[in-house]
This record gives C-alpha cells, structure tokens and sequence, in this order.
C-alpha cells in the first residue's frame, strides 16, 4: 500500500474517531457498549496505520 493510501486512511479513521467520541459523549447508556466496542476497533486500526506509516511493525 503506497504512503498516500495510508495517510488518507489515517486522515479517515482519526476523523471517525472525533466523530464517534463526541456521539459517545451525548449518548444514553443504553447505547454506550456498542459506540464504545467500535471505538476500540477504530483506534486499534488508527494504531496499525500509524505503525504502517512509520515503517514499523504492529
């Protein structure tokens, strides 16, 4: 995957991710497990594309 790819999808998680965030903070508890599951799967994601892009191994 080129380096522009990458960062584009990096762009596009952390940009979900401050989305997700300020939903989480006016959500009912009710709905909090299932904001917070996909909160944990798109910041391990915007882990493994920062590694990528680093040249690191997650």
């Amino acid at each position: 995957m080129s380096i522009r790819l990458i960062a584009r999808d990096l762009y596009r998680v952390r940009r979900e991710i401050e989305a997700l965030e300020k939903k989480l903070a006016q959500a009912p508890l009710s709905e909090r497990p299932a904001m917070e599951e996909d909160l944990r799967r798109l910041k391990a994601e915007h882990t493994r594309l920062r590694h990528a892009l680093d040249g690191s191994k997650a």
